[in-house]
C-alpha cells in the first residue's frame, strides 16, 4: 500500500534536502509535486488541496526556510500533518459492555472476513468473541462466516435456512449470545453491488436493534474515490464509528485511507493486508506515515513477527548455529517459519529504507513460490541427506530434482548457497560481520551482494 505515493514522495524530498538554500519557490515546485503525487494515489480533490495548504502555511515562515537544515523541516511539517490527516493517535475499540460491534459495508469488500478476523484478534486478547451471521442475502455468506469460525474456534450464529427478517435474526442471536457468556457479539451484515435504499433501510433498522458500540464500515483499498462516496453514505445513515481498511497489500496507491478519514472526521482502526485470518492489524496513524516517508514501521513488524514465531523453536535453531550442526531439516523449519510470516515483501517493507533496497534486489527475490519450489527440494531428500548434505552427490541430486519437479540446475544451486551460507554460519566473525550489516539500513542489501545476488533458497 502507499507504494507509488511513496516513491513520488522520498523523489520529491530528496531533492528538497539537496537544495542549499531553501526559498519560497522551491518549496511551490515541492508542493506542486506532492499535491500531483497525492491526486495520483487517488486522494480526494478537495482533500488534497486542503492538505497541501496546511503544510505550506507552515513551511514558509523565517523559523522554516532560515534554520540550519530547511529541507529537514519542511519534511517533518508534511510528516506532522500527513499524520494528523491520518488521525493523529490510534483509536481503540469500544468494548464496554454491552460490546456489539455492526459490520457494515458494500460486497465484495470484505465483511465476513474482517468479521472473523476481528474476532481472531478479539479472542487473542483474551475477550470471548462471538459471530452473528445477518447476511441473509448473498448465497453461502452463512457458510462462510461459520467456516471461518470453526477455523478460529469461536461461537458463530446461523439463522434457521429461508430465514428473511434480519432484527429478528439478531433478536435471535443476542438471545442466545448470553447463554454462552459472550463479552464482545460481531454482527456480519449483508452488502450491495450498489448502496440502495432496500440496504440501507434494513441497516437502518439492524443498527436501531442492536445498538451498537462500534459500527465499523469495512472499505476496500482499492476502490479509491468510491470509496468516498460509500463512506459518507454509510456514516449518514447509520453513524459509522471507524473504519476498516482491507486489501492494502493489494493496492499500490492508497488515497482511499487518506481521503475517508478526512471526509467522514472518523478514525481508520484496523486494517486488513492479506487473506489469511492472522493478516490483521491496528491503523497507526504515525507509523503508517512513516512507512509513506520511507521510515518503516520497526514496531509493527517485531509485532507482526513476535506473534508467529515460537521462541522455543527459534532458540533451538540459534543454538544449532552456534553449535555448526545447522542442516537441511533446520533449513526447513526456518522456511516455514518465514511461510508464517505472510507475504515477504510486507514484512520488508516495514523496514527503514527498504523501498530504495528492494530496487537493488534480483527480480522475484521476494517471491514466496520460491520458497514452495525450495521446500519441494529439500522434502526430496532423504533423513540421511538433509543431516549430511556432504553425501549429496551426482545421482542423488538428480533423483531430488525429478522428486521435486525442477531442474538439477536448481538443486546443485541450492546445495551450494546452503554450503556457503554454513560455511559463514561457522565463522563468528563473519556472523557478527552480517548482524552488524543487518542493523543497518543496507544490511540486507550487503547481505545479498555477499551472496552473489541471490537469497539462499
Amino acid at each position: 500500500m502507499f507504494s507509488s505515493l511513496a516513491d513520488n514522495l522520498d523523489k520529491t524530498f530528496r531533492n528538497l534536502r539537496g537544495v542549499g538554500r531553501i526559498s519560497e519557490n522551491n518549496i511551490a515546485d515541492a508542493l506542486r509535486e506532492i499535491r500531483v503525487a497525492l491526486l495520483d494515489a487517488d486522494v480526494e480533490f478537495n482533500v488534497a488541496n486542503a492538505f497541501i495548504s496546511k503544510v505550506k502555511d507552515k513551511s514558509v515562515g523565517d523559523d522554516v526556510l532560515k534554520s540550519i537544515k530547511p529541507g529537514e523541516q519542511i519534511v517533518k511539517i508534511f510528516h506532522d500533518e500527513l499524520v494528523s490527516l491520518l488521525g493523529g493517535d490510534q483509536a481503540p475499540l469500544d468494548l464496554n459492555p454491552p460490546a456489539r460491534i455492526l459490520i457494515c459495508g458494500l460486497n465484495g469488500a470484505g465483511k465476513t472476513t474482517t468479521a472473523a478476523k476481528l474476532a481472531k484478534r478479539l479472542k487473542n486478547d483474551g475477550r470471548r468473541p462471538l459471530l452473528i451471521a445477518c447476511d441473509l442475502y448473498r448465497p453461502a455468506a452463512i457458510d462462510q462466516l461459520v467456516a471461518l469460525a470453526r477455523q478460529i474456534d469461536v461461537p458463530c450464529y446461523a439463522p434457521a435456512a429461508g430465514e428473511s427478517d434480519v432484527v429478528k435474526v439478531a433478536a435471535d442471536a443476542l438471545a442466545w449470545a448470553e447463554k454462552q457468556l459472550a463479552t464482545v457479539v460481531i454482527f456480519d451484515t449483508a452488502g450491495r453491488q450498489e448502496i440502495d435504499e432496500r440496504l440501507i433501510s434494513e441497516l437502518k433498522r439492524l443498527h436501531a436493534f442492536v445498538k451498537p458500540k462500534e459500527t465499523l464500515l469495512v472499505a476496500d483499498a482499492a476502490t479509491g474515490q468510491q470509496a468516498v462516496s460509500v463512506a459518507k453514505h454509510f456514516d449518514q445513515a447509520v453513524g459509522i464509528t471507524g473504519i476498516v481498511l482491507t486489501k492494502l497489500d493489494g493496492d499500490a496507491r492508497g488515497g482511499a485511507a487518506l481521503s475517508m478519514r478526512s471526509v467522514t472526521g472518523k478514525p481508520i482502526k484496523y486494517a486488513g493486508e492479506g487473506e489469511k485470518l492472522d493478516q490483521f492489524f491496528e491503523f497507526h496513524p504515525s507509523r503508517m506515515a512513516d512507512r509513506i516517508l520511507g521510515m518503516g514501521d520497526i514496531v509493527g513488524m517485531v509485532e507482526q513477527v513476535a506473534g508467529k514465531v515460537n521462541e522455543k523453536d527459534a532458540l533451538h535453531s540459534m543454538k544449532r548455529i552456534q553449535a555448526g550442526k545447522f542442516d537441511f531439516t533446520d533449513f526447513l523449519d526456518q522456511m516455514r517459519m518465514i511461510q508464517s510470516l505472510g507475504p515477504l515483501d510486507g514484512l520488508l517493507g516495514m523496514m527503514p529504507g527498504f523501498s530504495k533496497i528492494k530496487k537493488q534486489l534480483p527480480a522475484g527475490a521476494l517471491d514466496n513460490s520460491k520458497l514452495k519450489r525450495t521446500e519441494a527440494i529439500v522434502l526430496s531428500m532423504t533423513l540421511e541427506e538433509r543431516r549430511r548434505p556432504e553425501i549429496l552427490k551426482g545421482t542423488r541430486r538428480q533423483r531430488i530434482a525429478a522428486g521435486s519437479g525442477t531442474s538439477l540446475m536448481a538443486v546443485n544451486q541450492l546445495i551450494k548457497q546452503f554450503a556457503e551460507m554454513r560455511k559463514m554460519m561457522k565463522s563468528p566473525h563473519k556472523m557478527n560481520s552480517m548482524m552488524k550489516q543487518m542493523g543497518g539500513l543496507g544490511g540486507i542489501k550487503d547481505m545479498m551482494k555477499g551472496m552473489g545476488g541471490k537469497f539462499p533458497f
